[in-house]
């Protein structure tokens, strides 16, 4: 089912948009903001749904015949706009689906709703053409664009929409949703959940990724041993990583998590709070070995790293700085 009440955390997205729907007061034109698999594609979803639901509610009913076409997305008056290119939305993506479309009245409901997904990959062009759109909207028009980088859009874009912003979910309502939907295991959904930071997308598609483990076993394996190898046979094992589903950036937040680790147990020698606890005689040796300042400077390069890969700078060159960072640091 697709209700507000299935949505974790975000209570002032879902207050908001359950406000307008129970006053009737709808906007044209909403941003939804936040990282990727934060779950902007969900409340879009839903709120689309409860705007086109015949019984006119805050919550989508589940049961009229609009809520079954939505919930089968074969609803003719709620329009997902796909492009063809993967990571650019072109003006025609717009003109196409929005610009041209927005002419025909709705089909069966009040409202015709637009779902613009990675919004941020629209060209200025694009963002242009749905400009056009914003500034005269039809009465019955709503455009919901979902966004990771809503510093992307264009001021004017910005200044004719409600701008929504995601915020991190709490750890513990993340862990039990892990543990009460998924059915993961207590150590499991730790791991999970501190490498989420907040993003349940992100946390559930740990918790059901086959390689996930394989990765968590490699990179602690390296992790415990860089000291002694050389750096063609680590740039080998982090070779091997590419092979798996998860990206390497997610690699990445595994080896941050094991040196935010070794710092807490340095600092407090208190075994509880850490996400690799199974691990502790090895989390003990490298607190030993290294400095606050060291392992500081090694989280530090993790995340460069990281910033790198995004920017598309070289990977081996990335992967070796880092490496040697972690080599001198760790």
């Amino acid at each position: 089912m697709a209700t507000f009440r299935d949505i974790i955390g975000q209570e002032q997205i879902k207050e908001h948009l359950q406000n307008a729907l129970s006053s009737r007061k709808i906007s044209h034109a909403y941003i939804i903001n936040g990282e990727k698999s934060s779950g902007k594609e969900f409340i879009a979803r839903v709120f689309a749904m409860a705007l086109q639901c015949e019984e006119d509610g805050a919550e989508p009913c589940g049961r009229c015949r609009s809520c079954k076409q939505a919930l089968s997305a074969n609803h003719p008056d709620i329009i997902y706009v796909r492009h063809e290119k993967p990571n650019t939305i072109s003006v025609d993506d717009i003109r196409a689906q929005v610009n041209h479309d927005v002419a025909i009245k709705p089909y069966s409901r009040p409202y015709k709703v637009y779902v613009v997904g990675e919004a941020e990959k629209m060209t200025v062009q694009a963002q242009n053409a749905i400009l056009k759109t914003l500034e005269e909207p039809p009465e019955y028009a709503v455009l919901l664009l979902l966004t990771a980088n809503v510093n992307s859009l264009l001021p004017t874009i910005l200044s004719r929409c409600v701008v929504l912003n995601m915020k991190p979910v709490p750890d513990e309502l993340v862990k039990r949703y892990l543990m009460e939907q998924l059915q993961v295991p207590d150590y499991k959904a730790d791991v999970c959940v501190a490498f989420a930071r907040g993003n349940v997308g992100k946390a559930k598609a740990l918790a059901s990724s086959e390689d996930f483990e394989n990765v968590k076993a490699e990179a602690l394996s390296l992790l415990k041993y860089i000291k002694e190898m050389e750096l063609h046979e680590i740039m080998a094992a982090i070779k091997k990583i590419t092979e798996y589903k998860l990206e390497v950036s997610d690699y990445l937040d595994i080896c941050a998590i094991w040196y935010r680790d070794v710092l807490l147990f340095k600092a407090t020698h208190d075994v509880n709070h850490l996400v690799f606890r199974e691990e502790i005689q090895a989390l003990r040796q490298t607190a030993q070995r290294s400095s606050y300042e060291g392992i500081e400077t090694v989280i530090r390069a993790l995340d460069i790293a990281k910033r790198r890969l995004e920017a598309n700078v070289n990977f081996e060159l990335t992967m070796e700085l880092m490496i040697l960072t972690i080599q001198e640091n760790g």
